[in-house]
């Protein structure tokens, strides 16, 4: 189909746009060239970062809005597709404009007398059918009042169409749609018909829904599912899907509901039946499905809303998830039960333009919003001044912080950001739940504001004793208070054999309240795990002062990865799939670093496939695959020849055991069959084991030494008061193992090092994990090394890197790069130093892989120098993930300091142009 001469032109100006960027961000040119086909991920290499600078310039080039659509843009014609939406959408800040929300003030009270969620409906309904209970503002779409009528008319046209698919009172309907008018219709059209709602994710582009539903397959056997109500485009599917959920029954879908014929059949709940199935994070490799009925909800609701004081001119504002605890209970329930105003928004509308959620709260007068901590830290970062003051913020009373672990950093920043907008700091509230109990746990009294307790670092670490001592203590730990248990709840802190701690001992921490689930769904083994003595577990790590919650940790490490848990036969039965890959013959694993605590997901694909060209594009459909699946990269994906994975004899995988091989670098080699196996091993063990000896013994040495030494300096300098000492005794330490190790380090350039008191970025190649120790023994001064999020999960790595000067950064969430940039940035603005492995990884074959482009970011907002550094010799002390160590030689190389050009994109790239190439020609060297 040919295009109009305009979309001709757009689409003109676009390709220049993107081949602009694609040249100064020296991107390598395809075999066909960089077209609108181009993939902005897979084909162009953009990070999170680049897609985020690429988006500006086409919004300013053009002088138009993209759809938030285009923070997930897989191609340059998807862009294209969003950009013409956009020229033809409504301008930002429209929806809604001139739209106040006045609540009536009525005399009547709270339904106390309600006992279940469709009884708060009708009483609603008989009060005041008419008023306003959801002001839904779609991104593109505009703003659409529902009023309590509309949500009850909505909803009977639901059950109607599950009705006339069949459906019978107490099944399970899984929900799996956006944000948006038919979510609140599905829900209580559930009800309404007697049925059980599941709330799950949807995907986040149309093209992923096989996969996803196919991923959460367990989530549906489970709960028994009989029905998924979705959008149109998984309808074609269902047949597919119900080969793997035996219970499901049909897709519905909503399009043309308006047409529908309520229906006048009314379902009647107890308050002990079940109102809904709340799946946990990770329940797509082990179900749990918490189980909350009516009374629950109604209890933990009526909790909060003491708390809260809700009050008839309350506003609430949110862009959470429907499908997510927070956003459907403590948002649009709560706001349900209240008859107060609920303000939705689409959660991307927020992440494309984290200004939209506080222009809301400014355009209604919102008085109560929540949200996790990063959509505080977004505000920070992508909020300009200039926002700022067309805000007016100062009948928000209620700034709930929740639902992932509350920053004390950016409590400050955010009251302070944004006090002249007229937000209180008393408003930012930090607050304890999980859907064990509904959704809240703990709340701080109104108006009291964030309070954070300081605690002795060393003592804490050692004891688990929370000793108070003062904030500018060297030694102090802060640790954010997340409120009190809410009314007619308790919590206790217990050891492991279920004793209760006194207070400030840190130990488990659980709970007891009117909401507290009953169990699991079809889940017997981990209700049994959940319940103990009438006390509930939590999973978090905690100890109490002054009857508030401190959390300190989770009970159970997790790869967590993009918000994530990862399950290996997620991507396993996919990657089976693709051609040239052999069946079944896929396994998933984590290569675990004991040194750093870290884990690193590694991908194993048998193949027969030599051809090195079909090899190489047989790896590259194999990456993208997993990356579609689990929306991150695998660490390390490698074909592997016929049988290298192992098997049990029923044909299991054994991963633990191929794990073990990938350790030991034994993948390689080719698995040959039993007989050859049999007297291949006659012949050459005995040799082998001859041959390894020396090595085995050297490194059994090393291990030793290493153990030997290492906790006495790692006690110095969580006792050291400060950062140069710490520094000092880490680098004598370090350089007392080289030398009992037999190895050699030579430094050269350290004259280039800028003087003491004046901050720079340094950037080097990644070899191993020795590097750091190289980098910390070559560089005299302290330096805040940037390492990857994941090593949060080891509270003794964690606790030791904070004490070193770590800033930690999220490799994978699409979201995070823009405001982890700005964090550091501010970090070199106070005058300190940052350690950067731009490769973000590191693998045994030589070569440096592509540069991510947060430290030359960073150094160019800063203006401060770039110091280039080349490390050689590392990564045969010791090669990838086996942790045998080895004698021998490294090398430290100090180049001069680059000076950013500016602070814009282009001076960025310069910057990693000039560090790669220097390192590039010392490598080759």
């Amino acid at each position: 189909m040919t295009l109009p001469t305009q979309d001709d032109e757009r689409a003109g100006r676009l390709q220049s746009i993107l081949l602009t960027f694609a040249r100064e961000s020296r991107v390598p040119d395809l075999p066909n060239g960089i077209d609108l086909d181009s993939r902005l991920e897979a084909d162009l290499g953009l990070d999170s970062l680049s897609r985020s600078e690429l988006i500006a310039r086409v919004e300013k080039g053009l002088g138009v809005r993209l759809s938030d659509q285009a923070l997930l843009a897989p191609t340059a014609r998807d862009l294209l597709g969003l950009l013409l939406d956009a020229s033809e959408g409504t301008p930002e800040g429209a929806p809604g404009a001139g739209f106040t929300v006045a609540p009536e003030r009525a005399d009547e009270g709270h339904p106390v007398s309600a006992k279940t969620l469709l009884d708060v409906l009708d009483r609603h309904l008989v009060d005041h059918a008419d008023r306003v209970h959801i002001l839904y503002e779609g991104s593109e779409s505009g703003t659409q009042p529902i009023p309590y009528r509309s949500l009850a008319d909505g909803a009977a046209r639901v059950a109607a169409r599950l009705q006339a698919a069949g459906f019978h009172p107490g099944a399970t309907v899984a929900l799996m749609l956006p944000t948006g008018p038919d979510y609140f219709y599905a829900f209580f059209g559930v009800l309404m018909a007697g049925g059980i709602p599941v709330p799950i994710y949807p995907p986040s582009r149309p093209q992923q829904i096989e996969e996803h539903l196919r991923r959460h397959a367990r989530i549906l056997d489970n709960a028994g599912a009989a029905y998924l109500i979705t959008v149109p485009e998984a309808r074609a599917i269902g047949r597919v899907l119900r080969v793997q959920v035996r219970s499901l029954r049909g897709i519905v879908t909503l399009e043309g509901l308006e047409q529908e014929i309520p229906s006048e059949t009314r379902a009647r709940p107890a308050p002990e039946d079940i109102a809904f199935l709340q799946y946990t994070s990770g329940s797509t490799g082990d179900p749990k499905g918490v189980v909350l009925t009516h009374a629950d909800l109604l209890a933990n609701i009526r909790a909060m809303g003491e708390v809260v004081q809700v009050a008839q001119n309350d506003v609430f504002v949110s862009w959470l998830p429907l499908y997510h605890d927070m956003g459907l209970i403590g948002a649009w329930l709560g706001s349900l039960y209240y008859g107060i105003p609920l303000v939705s928004m689409s959660p991307l509308s927020f992440l494309a333009r984290p200004v939209r959620w506080l222009e809301a709260i400014h355009r209604h007068g919102g008085t109560i919003s929540a949200a996790p901590n990063f959509a505080y830290e977004l505000c920070l970062t992508r909020i300009t001044d200039a926002q700022i003051a067309g805000l007016d913020l100062s009948r928000w009373r209620w700034a709930l912080n929740g639902a992932e672990p509350v920053s004390p950093e950016t409590l400050r920043r955010f009251a302070a950001r944004f006090a002249p907008a007229g937000l209180r700091a008393e408003a930012l509230a930090p607050v304890y739940g999980l859907a064990e109990a509904a959704v809240g746990l703990a709340f701080p009294p109104a108006g009291r504001g964030p309070r954070i307790d300081c605690i002795d670092r060393e003592r804490f670490a050692r004891a688990g004793y929370a000793l108070v001592v003062d904030c500018e203590d060297p030694q102090a730990m802060e640790v954010v208070a997340c409120g009190r248990a809410l009314p007619g709840y308790r919590v206790r802190v217990v050891d492991e054999a279920g004793h209760e701690r006194p207070e400030r001992h840190e130990g488990l921490l659980e709970f007891q309240g009117p909401s507290a689930t009953q169990g699991y769904y079809r889940n017997p083994v981990a209700t049994r795990a959940l319940i103990r003595d009438g006390w509930h577990a939590t999973g978090d790590r905690a100890y109490l002062a002054g009857c508030d919650i401190h959390l300190t940790g989770r009970v159970k490490d997790l790869i967590i990865r993009g918000g994530r848990n990862i399950y290996p036969y997620e991507v396993e039965q996919a990657l089976g799939e693709i051609p040239g890959v052999r069946k079944g013959c896929v396994v998933a694993f984590a290569a675990k670093d004991p040194e750093l605590g870290s884990e690193r997901l590694v991908i194993l694909a048998e193949s027969k496939e030599r051809d090195p060209a079909r090899r190489a594009e047989l790896a590259r459909q194999l990456r993208e695959r997993a990356t579609d699946i689990l929306g991150l990269p695998p660490d390390e994906l490698l074909l592997a020849p016929p049988r290298a994975v192992l098997k049990t004899s029923s044909g299991k995988l054994r991963r633990g055991a191929t794990r073990d091989r990938y350790l030991a670098g034994q993948l390689s080699e080719q698995v040959r069959r039993p007989v050859w196996q049999l007297m291949r091993a006659a012949g050459s063990g005995l040799r082998a084991r001859i041959l390894s000896l020396p090595g085995r013994l050297y490194a059994g040495y090393a291990w030793a030494v290493f153990y030997l030494i290492a906790p006495w300096f790692w006690i110095g300098i969580m006792a050291s008061p400060s950062p140069r000492l710490r520094w000092t005794l880490a680098r004598v330490g370090i350089r007392l193992l080289r030398r009992l190790t037999f190895v050699r380090l030579t430094v050269t350039g350290q004259e280039h090092l800028p003087r003491a008191g004046h901050p720079f970025v340094l950037v080097a190649n990644h070899q191993s994990y020795l590097d750091a120790l190289a980098l910390a023994e070559a560089v005299e001064r302290p330096i805040g090394f940037v390492a990857k999020s994941e090593l949060l999960a080891r509270p003794i790595v964690a606790v030791f890197m904070r004490r070193m000067g770590a800033n930690f950064v999220d490799r994978f969430d699409p979201y995070a790069g823009s405001a982890e940039s700005g964090r550091l940035t501010e970090v070199l603005v106070r005058g300190e130093t940052l350690a950067f492995f731009p490769e973000g990884t590191f693998r045994e074959q030589p070569g440096l892989l592509p540069f991510r482009m947060g430290a030359f970011a960073a150094a160019a907002h800063a203006g401060v120098p770039l110091v280039p550094v080349v490390l050689r010799g590392t990564r045969e002390l010791m090669p990838g993930d086996r942790f045998s160590p080895r004698p021998g030689h490294a090398e430290v190389l100090i180049g001069p300091p680059i000076q950013p050009d500016g602070e814009d994109w282009e001076a960025a790239i310069g910057l990693r142009d000039r560090a790669r190439a220097w390192i590039a020609e010392r490598l080759a060297g």
